[in-house]
């Protein structure tokens, strides 16, 4: 009699004659590869081009807040240990953060990150707000040696975050990032009462779920008038994190005022006398006689930008105002070209020959695609208007 088993992918045959799962859980879309005659890759760049495009695109005369003051909550419950995201959720994540802060502080110089954890019900805090992108990397190397263990619990760290941005200027942007792993949630009361305080205090929730879509978190999204996502595998994940590198519309409730900022002279070597910056008082570090000194009260500080510990005075520097300048007055999308006429077409940047691509409608000057990414995205300035001596 023949043999009625089905061959399923994936399984093998043992020696008693039954099946078993020995490959690990692929994802086939991956397995797709461009054809001998390349009919793929066009179709996959257009995707990728637009969703790109369509994250640059902004609309003019739009406020923006541009001082932000966000905490990232970081799920530490024991179902960050699924292994559904190679190779777990907590060590995707980690690095995903790791990548993301790099990046916070390059296009939001004037801003603030405070990083919170959640497990066994509470709410941790790891680090409060801070310019500082050393001490909020040394921060993530301690959550790598904290367990995931228990549930997580939103209200607690929804409660431990409004309580630091509560007390923050109504100019200032209001952010809380939260990266939640668990179906569940573990709250002592009505989280209800606390996403009305969060819309009162102007504070936008935005929430990254690793395993599946929560209607609790889709409401305090709504609610706080945040992004509520799910991630589909590990560059989704990342995509969905870096989307929140760009600065949110400011509500119509927060208030445009003047704010008092230092610029303070940078003292070398030699040139005062050996003293502690106030960043580091409560570190054994040794004495030094370079650093940024307050204007207003003296004190010396490492690095710039921070908010001075004895006076309140924000201390920035003149390239932290000009790297913020473009979010408001951003680049015009180029024009978008099928195909150009000319058989052989060099881009006005890389000088790479083009098929197709974008042109500036100011200067007319044709780019390559991976060129027209650069310019909105990292440079932030058209090279043919800038060259132009007119």
């Amino acid at each position: 009699m023949a043999n009625m088993n089905p061959s399923i992918p994936g399984m093998d045959e043992d020696a008693q004659g039954g099946y078993r799962w020995e490959s690990a859980y692929d994802k086939t879309w991956e397995a797709i590869r461009e054809n001998e005659e390349g009919l793929l890759q066009p179709f996959i760049d257009q995707v990728l081009t637009k969703a790109k495009r369509s994250r640059i695109a902004q609309a003019k005369n739009l406020r923006l807040g541009l001082m932000r003051h966000i905490y990232v909550v970081l799920d530490k419950s024991e179902r960050m240990l699924d292994q559904d995201l190679r190779p777990t959720r907590i060590t995707l994540a980690l690095k995903v953060l790791d990548l993301y802060l790099r990046d916070f502080f390059s296009k939001n110089p004037i801003s603030q990150l405070g990083i919170v954890i959640t497990r066994n019900r509470r709410a941790e805090k790891i680090i409060d707000l801070t310019g500082n992108l050393k001490i909020l990397l040394e921060s993530l190397d301690k959550i790598k040696e904290i367990e995931c263990t228990g549930e997580p619990s939103l209200q607690n760290s929804l409660e431990l975050c409004l309580d630091k941005l509560r007390s923050l200027p109504s100019h200032a942007s209001k952010e809380v990032l939260i990266v939640f792993g668990s179906l569940t949630s573990c709250d002592p009361s009505d989280i209800d009462e606390t996403v009305d305080s969060l819309t009162r205090n102007n504070v936008r929730v935005s929430i990254i779920g690793l395993a599946a879509e929560v209607k609790v978190c889709q409401k305090i999204a709504q609610s706080t008038k945040g992004v509520y996502n799910v991630v589909l595998d590990e560059t989704h994940f990342r995509d969905l994190v870096f989307n929140h590198l760009n600065p949110p519309p400011a509500t119509s409730s927060s208030d445009s005022s003047l704010i008092r900022m230092g610029f303070p002279p940078y003292s070398n070597d030699g040139e005062a006398k050996p003293s502690m910056c106030v960043c580091h008082i409560n570190r054994n570090v040794n004495f030094s006689t370079s650093g940024y000194i307050c204007p207003q009260c003296g004190s010396k500080y490492c690095e710039l930008p921070v908010e001075c510990q004895i006076c309140g005075l924000t201390l920035v520097s003149s390239t932290h105002l000009s790297r913020s300048y473009h979010h408001l007055f951003p680049v015009e999308l180029f024009e978008e070209i099928a195909e150009f006429t000319e058989p052989k077409k060099c881009c006005s940047a890389c000088q790479e020959l083009m098929k197709s691509g974008a042109r500036c409608k100011t200067c007319r000057k044709d780019f390559c695609i991976d060129c027209d990414l650069f310019i909105h995205e990292e440079l932030h300035l058209c090279p043919g208007c800038a060259s132009n001596p007119s």
